[in-house]
């Protein structure tokens, strides 16, 4: 690409400068409007109140989004042909589309129709375009210009054949990694950008190979679908499911910088509202867990515990006792059953039945067996808050959570068998009850906790208890109101309860994703999962229950699998929920791994399953993946230090029994070398995970250790291997103390 010339970037950056000066007018804009309607108060109608809430969120988003654009705000231009038919010859494109008072276009979003030339025009289709620059940005400033040039007119069909317009890309992938995956929205190449602006309904699954850009194309689908379809999704919002909080992470300020802050990012295990899930646990157990027979048994355990004994059940009371014989408790089961209610709700059925059963007893022992409507009512309610009848009626139909119900079954082997768990399943899955602050549950955990959350529906006491609380709260931040307008000498002026009633109000207004994150039962409006091949059927049965309209993309790779739990196919994943209604695009360029990598990685694919292709890189970077055979690993210290690079990033990945003993030996030769996951792993200059941990994210430089005992350390180790030689844009190297796997045998030795 030519380079520009010094005039012609000055040019750019005045133009640059400009969309930033009107953007700060819009935000001091918004940010004026948002102020004067929260002056407002919380007086007024309801009428009032609901439209003051309404304007404020409005602009508190907007300015939410005007502030997430800030850095790279204006990426591209576009020049069009005299004969094009555009209406305007030239058109800058960015993150958000910016108008001047008198609605003259500034700037263009880059997901509006008029865009796609920017992703979509080639020298063998320019659509138009002249000119297609690329412009760099470090802050407000442009720091350079690059030029596609698509009039091609000159060359050969064999020339045309050869260009693609990657040039930008190309550079881009040449960077070091900066620990957050940087915004590549200027160079999606046409194969992605066809499936970002695919249509919205329907199943869509994009399979691709590492490399191919997939989590790229997961993103801006998401930010294209909330500005094509913004009336549809942005009461619902949209769900993007990640594999691990570092990955969630590591593509966290994506969308907000795609003027994008209403998706919720999240893991399966996050996805349940109250529930930390980080609790690890042997592959064996999550894979018993992740089975789709898991919602028979939890359906199992809900029935276990609505108890029918053998003997009649005697209730004694101070002047008689009371009896419920086998007869009268099951009809009282069958009515419940019959309503068709969850077991909490079908509880006041079971127990309606009961009481007026006891009622009637209690009469003919008191005498009274001729009541009226009002006295047979009272002396039930009498019955219903006696002690003993309270104790026994929870005995038989208690209300339960889906903790209690999951605790309960795991921690108790006659249980696990009455649900229909095997012996074996049984050893793998019993543990001890938890103790306080424990972190018992696990990720695998979760999809079961959803389960039973569906059977068991919601505990009429608990909505009285948080009104209780909620009660309590307001008379508490009355009394902190007003203690705040006594030491500030307003207390004369203004009211605490109104004080306190507008400070609330402001902490209320939470955005779609924050709301959603809240509500267990939230139907969103659009759901993305990226690494989806490692779902478990039992996850599938949950996210399925937050998109009734089955409106989702799926992003993965079958070769990819590495959870025990996970996808063989797609179509064992969607027939079971939308058989014949689904659709699949492939991504067949690899843009991240070198073809020297690749074809290492190409050769382990082998043992993943016949017939599976490595996706194409298109680049070589002349560096050679190596082997070294070390006598102890205590060796790998000086190894990992030589190859970190300044600025860049550097994984090592090992068998998850050894990440211990490689993260202490790389602390002691890297200074500030982390281990695991979490933000430490992407801000660290050295990374020490396992392959599941460094599942979805990139790095300058990989080491990878031991990879002979990652081929045996599960059922999926050649799928984890694959993953592991495929986290690398530059460097590849391997450590191992026994015989290097014969798949591997032709690295370079060193």
């Amino acid at each position: 690409m030519p380079e520009s010339s010094t005039g012609e970037l000055a040019r750019e950056q005045r133009y640059v400068a400009a969309l930033y000066e009107r953007l700060d007018v819009l935000r001091e804009r918004t940010r004026g409007q948002l102020d004067a309607v929260l002056a407002q108060g919380a007086s007024g109608t309801h009428q009032n109140r609901s439209e003051r809430d309404s304007f404020a969120a409005m602009y508190a988003q907007r300015l939410a989004h005007l502030w997430a654009v800030e850095n790279g705000l204006c990426f591209g231009r576009l020049d069009f042909a005299p004969e094009s038919g555009a209406e305007e010859s030239r058109l800058y494109i960015g993150r958000i589309g910016l108008s001047d008072d008198d609605q003259h276009r500034l700037l263009i979003d880059w997901r509006a129709p008029v865009a796609q030339p920017f992703y979509r025009a080639t020298p063998a289709a320019p659509m138009g375009v002249t000119r297609r620059r690329h412009l760099h940005t470090r802050g407000r400033t442009v720091t350079a210009i690059d030029d596609d040039l698509l009039d091609l007119d000159g060359l050969t069909d064999a020339d045309l054949a050869t260009l693609n317009g990657e040039a930008a890309l190309l550079a881009a992938l040449g960077e070091k990694r900066s620990g957050r995956m940087r915004d590549i929205v200027a160079t999606i190449q046409a194969e992605q950008d066809k499936i970002i602006r695919s249509d919205l309904n329907g199943v869509l699954v994009v399979q691709g190979g590492p490399g191919t850009g997939k989590t790229v194309v997961a993103l801006h689908r998401a930010a294209y679908l909330l500005y094509t379809y913004r009336e549809r999704l942005e009461r619902r919002g949209v769900l993007i499911l990640g594999p691990n909080p570092t990955f969630m992470r590591y593509i966290e300020q994506v969308l907000p910088s795609l003027g994008e802050t209403d998706v919720l990012l999240s893991t399966v295990a996050e996805l349940y509202p109250g529930v930390t899930a980080t609790r690890e646990e042997p592959p064996e157990a999550a894979a018993v867990k992740g089975r789709i027979a898991m919602a028979e048994v939890i359906a199992r355990a809900v029935r276990e515990r609505q108890r029918m004994p053998r003997t009649p059940v005697e209730i004694k009371l101070d002047k008689f006792t009371l009896r419920l014989d086998r007869q009268t408790l099951e009809a009282a089961r069958s009515k419940a059953h019959r309503s068709r209610r969850p077991h909490n709700q079908a509880r006041a059925v079971f127990v309606r039945h009961l009481l007026t059963a006891l009622t009637r007893q209690a009469a003919r022992h008191l005498g009274r067996a001729n009541l009226d409507e009002a006295d047979f009512a009272d002396l039930r309610e009498d019955l219903r808050t006696e002690e003993p009848v309270r104790v026994a009626l929870n005995r038989l139909w208690p209300y339960l959570t889906p903790q209690q119900l999951l605790i309960g079954l795991f921690t108790d082997r006659e249980r696990m068998a009455a649900a229909g768990l095997d012996a074996r399943e049984r050893d793998l899955l019993l543990r001890e009850p938890p103790r306080a602050g424990e972190n018992w549950w696990s990720p695998a955990d979760v999809p079961l906790l959803d389960e039973a959350a569906e059977l068991l529906g919601d505990i009429d006491e608990g909505v009285l208890r948080a009104a209780r609380r909620a009660e309590r709260e307001r008379e508490e931040r009355i009394a902190y109101a007003r203690e705040v307008l006594e030491l500030t000498g307003l207390a004369g002026i203004m009211d605490a309860e109104r004080f306190a009633e507008r400070q609330q109000a402001e902490e209320t207004y939470l955005t779609t994703a924050e709301r959603a994150a809240r509500d267990r039962t939230w139907a969103f409006g659009h759901v993305i999962v990226d690494e989806a091949q490692e779902l478990s059927e039992m996850a599938w049965r949950m996210v399925m229950r937050r998109i009734p309209s089955r409106s989702m993309t799926i992003v993965g790779d079958i070769a990819q699998t590495g959870s025990a739990a996970g996808a063989a196919s797609w179509a064992r994943v969607l027939d079971p929920y939308v058989a014949g209604r689904w659709r699949e695009e492939q991504l067949s360029v690899n843009y991240r791994t070198p073809t020297e990598l690749m074809d290492v990685a190409a050769r382990v694919l082998d043992l993943v399953g016949p017939g599976l292709k490595a996706p194409e890189s298109v680049r070589q970077t002349g560096e050679r993946p190596w082997a070294l055979r070390v006598a102890s690993l205590a060796e790998a210290g000086p190894v990992i230090a030589a190859e970190v690079v300044e600025g860049g990033r550097l994984a090592v990945i090992a068998p998850a029994g050894l990440t211990g003993e490689i993260g202490a030996i790389a602390r002691a030769a890297v200074p500030g070398a982390a281990t695991g996951p979490g933000p430490a792993a992407l801000d660290a200059p050295v990374a020490v995970l396992t392959v599941t941990e460094a599942k979805g994210l990139e790095f300058d430089t990989v080491i990878v250790v031991e990879p002979g005992r990652i081929l045996s350390e599960s059922p999926r180790g050649p799928s984890d291997l694959y993953v592991a030689l495929t986290r690398a844009t530059s460097r590849l190297g391997v450590i191992h103390t026994g015989d290097l796997p014969e798949v591997l045998a032709g690295l370079e030795p060193r």
